[in-house]
């Protein structure tokens, strides 16, 4: 059994309250679990079993309503429903156990009401290691460095994925102590670099294996003097101070750069940090943020994410001082040690104060400490908004050769099962399947049929075939891109 089910009402990330105050609480929307690289993967478990269990007990507590409201993050009465009305209120199309996935193929979507459905993802990211655990198993390719766990928790996970693929685990080696003093080396390294325990903050809650491995973490970085964290749960149990304000879902949701932040500006009594690259950093995200800075005057600050965050920290650099803005500055995605010198250096280049340019790290922090390599950044392991009410959404990322673009609608999988032509397809809900295809997603009889004909084993068959390892879209797919994609508001000419 995974211990996934959740502690509390506060397992998830700050900024789900927060998009969530900002946003549409119990408004329909779905949501996609996906590997965008690491080649096929095989899925060792009941994945919509899991997520009815990880929704099983979220209702929120008086303790919990009161921790959320202190930090910042109080529950409206939509919000709180939401919670409440827990796996009952959500329809889980997944693909089922025992079959092999490709990358970009929807493992599993979520739809129910916005607030409980995008909670459950930083424990949902989780599933990510089991799932390359079991494939590596299945290849025969388990090393000992994939055997090594970092607390009881990771332990039990990686017996029970041997168990459900019928292998012997081996041998399992702890390493708690070491791992908890790397994170704290690391830490205290970040914190030296930049001057201040202040200017560094958490946000390494989806880049765990499991909420003890992060309590570790997180045990670490306040031993080292840093006290903030995406973490809600973990911010209570440690006396740590809850962080964040938007993700890209908030600007998908209002399909717009500036509605987006407007909304986050004039909802919440916080001060936002705008999110840049959701449709386009340079054309829209930097823009829309200036202006809605220029509307009204407020505290603020702007988050870099994808692309070369370099060239798009001068950019912006050069916009805000034309228009004599000075918001805080807020780096994270992929941040390391190396990466924040740098920044540091721009920063004195910019003469930007030291107190407005702040870093968020995430697998660097938890993640990288670790022996065992099977991270969530190996397979780049997303859960992507595809449509709020009845409009699919994107997210663009249009950062040259990122590969970053999601896909909207109702998404699917196609497994051929005869025939020629790629081996998966991404389909949307209701698209009929041509002769040689099968529905998979939510097709438990699918699963002998593609053993009795050999269609089980995709990555014999990538190699024998030569075929990529990314599944093709289907017509209905391609053509729900080219719609949205020309309807899209988020690009300023």
């Amino acid at each position: 059994m995974l211990p996934w089910q959740s502690p509390s009402s506060l397992a998830t990330d700050a900024y789900k309250y927060s998009m969530a105050q900002a946003g549409f609480p119990l408004r329909r929307e779905t949501f996609y679990f996906s590997f965008r690289r690491g080649g096929p993967q095989f899925v060792p478990f009941d994945l919509a079993g899991i997520v009815r269990e990880m929704l099983a007990e979220i209702a929120p507590t008086p303790e919990d309503l009161e921790f959320a409201r202190a930090s910042g993050y109080a529950m409206s009465d939509a919000m709180e429903h939401a919670l409440r009305a827990g796996s009952a209120a959500v329809e889980i199309c997944a693909v089922p156990k025992g079959v092999w996935v490709l990358e970009r193929e929807p493992i599993l979507s979520v739809t129910g009401p916005s607030f409980l459905v995008s909670w459950l993802e930083p424990m949902l990211l989780w599933l990510n290691f089991p799932i390359q655990l079991a494939t590596a198993f299945k290849l025969e390719e388990v090393d000992d460095a994939m055997r090594t766990a970092t607390c009881a928790e990771h332990e039990q996970i990686i017996r029970s994925v041997a168990q459900a693929v019928g292998c012997d685990p081996g041998v399992i080696t702890r390493e708690d102590d070491a791992y908890r003093a790397r994170v704290k080396d690391g830490v205290a390294a970040l914190v030296d670099a930049v001057g201040s325990p202040d200017r560094v903050f958490e946000v390494g809650m989806r880049s765990a294996v499991c909420m003890q491995q992060h309590e570790l973490a997180l045990s670490a970085c306040a031993e080292a003097g840093v006290m903030r964290t995406s973490n809600m749960h973990l911010a209570r149990s440690l006396g740590m101070t809850a962080v964040g304000t938007m993700g890209h879902e908030h600007v998908q949701r209002w399909g717009d750069d500036l509605a987006a932040f407007e909304a986050m500006r004039d909802m919440r009594s916080s001060p936002p940090s705008y999110l840049l690259d959701t449709f386009d950093t340079m054309g829209s995200g930097i823009v829309a943020a200036v202006a809605v800075m220029r509307s009204r005057e407020h505290a603020c600050s702007i988050r870099y994410d994808s692309g070369n965050k370099f060239v798009q920290y001068l950019h912006a650099c050069e916009l805000l001082s034309a228009a004599g803005l000075e918001p805080s500055h807020v780096l994270e995605d992929g941040l390391d040690l190396m990466a924040t010198v740098h920044f540091e250096q721009l920063r004195e280049f910019t003469q930007w104060p030291r107190e407005k340019q702040l870093y968020g790290y995430g697998g660097s922090i938890v993640a990288k400490p670790a022996t065992n390599p099977l991270t969530r950044d190996r397979v780049s392991a997303v859960f992507k908004l595809t449509q709020t009410g009845s409009q699919p959404r994107m997210k663009f990322g249009n950062e040259r050769g990122l590969g970053k673009q999601s896909v909207p609608g109702l998404p699917v999988v196609w497994r051929r099962l005869r025939g020629d032509g790629p081996l998966g397809v991404i389909a949307q809900a209701g698209e009929a399947p041509p002769e040689d295809y099968e529905v998979l997603s939510g097709n438990e009889d699918l699963v002998e049929t593609l053993r009795l004909c050999n269609a089980h084993e995709l990555p014999r068959m990538l190699t024998a075939e030569g075929l990529s390892a990314t599944s093709s879209p289907s017509p209905a797919t391609e053509a729900l891109t080219e719609q949205v994609s020309a309807a899209r508001v988020g690009v300023t000419p």
